[in-house]
Formats: structure tokens, C-alpha cells, sequence
């Protein structure tokens, strides 16, 4: 690695999954938020690749959870969105901004929903996450669990911990349809059974 490349130190060695050239990187003061072409931090490559152990020395470093990127995805944003659970578990014990929202205008909890990562959702309500925040769609996290999903195992287990969590199901799409009403008309019978109780 050349001189002018040693702020890149900590970001290379995360891409080459090299724990000891990252803690030398960190010993040497090379900076934990360098970012790549992408915008991306170190941190953020880590929550990419599900590498829980970058990760927990990144934090641990003192690397920025709420940093975004060029399409303002963040470690926090993506860990949540992708179900990644023990480094979300770290970033939300680390300074997660809770109201911190993506480029669609959503918060962490509401692509957990919708991409089927029901221990990720449990752990953004419990964390207090705004169960029926609204993104630019005009989605919530339960029109997003019933209108962009299956309607299987995992969505049925978010939908119940979303209306667990106090989540209001009379909040309806653009179009005026609520989430049962959306639950009906794709036929999901045991979501339809949830949001008529």
C-alpha cells in the first residue's frame, strides 16, 4: 500500500476480512470512517458482508452508526433492513438513531418488515422505533408487511409483533386501503384473522 493510501488502511482491511491489518490500521491511528467510492464507511462495508466481528472492533473503535452513504444507506439503516442481528444488536446499544430514515423516506423497521426479519423488527419496536411512521410511499411498516411480502411465516410473525407493538391498523395506503383491506384482497387469511381482531 502506497503513502497515499493509508487513510484507506481500516476500509481495506475490512474488504479483506483481515482482522489483525485492521486492529494494526486502528493502533496507528488511520481514521475508523474512511469512506469508499460509494460513500460507504468501513462500518457500513462490515454490515454489508455480515461481518459481526469488523464490526464489533469498528464500534468498538468508535465508528459512526448513522453514517450514510451516497443513497443514504447506513450500518444502522442496512442492519436493521437486512435482518443482520447481532451487529444490529451492537448498534443499537451504540448510538442508532432511531429516527434515522433511508431514501425511500423509512425508518430502519419498516424494510425489516417487508424483507421478513421478524427478530430484527422485535428488536427496532422494543427499541422504540416509530411503529407507524410513514415513508414517501405512504407505507407503514404493517401496510409494507402485508402489501410487499407472501404473506407467510415471517411476514404473519412481524404483523404480530408490529400489532403487538401498538401499531395502527386503521392507518390506510394512499389509495384510502388498510392493511386488512390489502391482507383481504391478496388473501392472507391468518394476517386477514390478525388485523380483524
Amino acid at each position: 500500500m502506497s503513502a497515499g493510501h493509508a487513510n484507506a488502511a481500516v476500509l481495506e482491511a475490512v474488504l479483506n476480512g483481515d482482522i489483525a491489518a485492521l486492529e494494526q490500521a486502528l493502533s496507528a491511528d488511520a481514521p475508523v470512517d474512511e469512506r469508499n467510492t460509494q460513500g460507504q464507511t468501513a462500518l457500513l462495508v462490515a454490515v454489508w458482508s455480515n461481518d459481526v466481528e469488523m464490526a464489533r472492533r469498528l464500534i468498538a473503535a468508535g465508528a459512526d452508526v448513522n453514517a450514510k452513504d451516497k443513497i443514504s444507506d447506513s450500518p444502522y439503516l442496512v442492519a436493521g433492513a437486512h435482518g443482520r442481528v447481532e451487529i444490529l444488536r451492537l448498534i443499537l446499544d451504540n448510538g442508532a438513531d432511531l429516527q434515522s430514515t433511508n431514501r425511500f423516506g423509512g425508518t430502519a423497521l419498516i424494510p425489516a418488515a417487508e424483507k421478513g426479519h421478524p427478530e430484527a423488527v422485535e428488536m427496532l419496536i422494543n427499541a422504540g422505533v416509530d411503529v407507524d411512521h410513514v415513508n414517501h410511499l405512504g407505507w407503514t411498516a404493517l401496510l409494507e408487511a402485508v402489501i410487499l411480502t407472501d404473506g407467510g411465516p415471517m411476514a404473519q410473525r412481524s404483523v404480530k409483533l408490529l400489532l403487538d407493538g401498538g401499531a395502527d391498523r386503521s392507518i390506510p395506503d394512499r389509495d384510502g386501503r388498510t392493511a386488512l383491506e390489502h391482507a383481504r384482497a391478496k388473501g392472507y387469511r391468518e394476517i386477514a384473522a390478525m388485523l380483524e381482531k
